[in-house]
């Protein structure tokens, strides 16, 4: 039996999100990743108003007059949420947490998608795989989904990204829609450097960036899947506020850093190090070809997600 206020929480999202998905987000999600999917169906002769770059000049050749190839938009696609539930996930100085913005991004996404009749599947991680829920349709499953975002108790606080996305290929077979979420910072594990409490400022200080360290899993999982990175954060992983000595500590590792917060030079060279920070995650992941949306929990999200569909709308006709 879920426990009325799980599920009050749980309804609370549906209900935010189901409006932003009917009006807006569900149709640029149908132009965008729709059409990107076309099965060949079949040879027909060529009709005024056909493209030219349709003609099958094979077929054309032996025939002696214009054929041309007709395609038909995938019926179904998949969508795999690819969510990090690491202790950082845990931290927000304002009314929304990291987990709970991201689970409404999840939410968001997993409802444009079954609005288009496609299936939705989860990937939660941590430095291990915590709980994986296979592909499926239905506004149930979508709950479910968004339940185990939200409420999900991990086992372990690190974050291995690598392994994440090694596991989606395993497990996912034909090409997906795989959308990372993650603050995607963070120690990496040792097996993923091989390869390549209330969580605080302190891992900004204290840690590598995660995405360096699964950069080759990034970019072979792009090969077979859509990979976009949705990467949320709270300001103040970004630029500190002036509150005098504060302690830090790091849910994920352990580690604690003391910091005079009320010296300027601190925080400047703390948000200019955020900012070298995020331009580096950008530029790495522009060099694995995958598209990035940055959120912060005291911003509004919505807008951001429309770029992001309208840019890729641009692109696909273009393309």
């Amino acid at each position: 039996m879920i426990p009325r206020e799980i599920l009050k929480k749980i309804r609370q999202i549906e209900l935010r999100t189901n409006r932003l998905v009917n009006e807006t987000l569900g149709g640029q999600y149908h132009s965008v990743f729709k059409g990107q999917g076309m099965n060949f169906e079949e040879v027909r002769e060529y009709q005024p108003g056909d493209e030219v770059r349709s003609i099958d000049w094979n077929v054309t050749a032996r025939m002696n007059h214009p054929f041309v190839k007709k395609f038909v938009e995938e019926r179904e696609l998949t969508l795999m949420l690819v969510v990090d539930v690491s202790g950082s996930g845990l931290f927000g100085s304002g009314a929304q947490s990291k987990r709970e913005l991201a689970a409404e991004i999840a939410s968001v996404l997993a409802f444009s998608a079954i609005r288009n009749n496609d299936k939705v599947g989860l990937i939660l991680f941590s430095e291990d795989i915590e709980k994986y829920i296979p592909p499926k349709k239905g506004r149930r499953h979508v709950l479910r989904v968004i339940r185990e975002v939200l409420f999900h108790e991990p086992k372990k606080r690190g974050t291995n990204l690598s392994d994440a996305l090694d596991f989606l290929n395993r497990v996912t077979a034909h090409r997906a829609i795989a959308v990372v979420i993650s603050d995607f910072i963070g120690q990496p594990t040792p097996s993923a450097k091989k390869r390549s409490d209330r969580i605080s400022p302190a891992r900004s200080f204290l840690s590598e960036s995660l995405v360096q360290s699964a950069f080759v899993s990034l970019r072979s999982t792009n090969k077979r899947h859509d990979v976009i990175a949705i990467q949320v954060v709270d300001r103040y992983e970004l630029e500190l506020p002036a509150l005098g000595r504060l302690v830090f500590k790091d849910a994920e590792t352990g580690e604690v850093v003391e910091i005079n917060t009320n010296e300027l030079r601190k925080r400047s060279a703390f948000a200019e190090r955020q900012s070298k920070s995020q331009a580096d995650l950008l530029r790495i992941l522009r060099s694995a070809n995958i598209d990035t949306i940055p959120l912060r929990t005291d911003q509004p999200y919505a807008g951001a997600l429309g770029r992001f569909f309208e840019t890729r709308e641009k692109r696909r006709r273009h393309g």
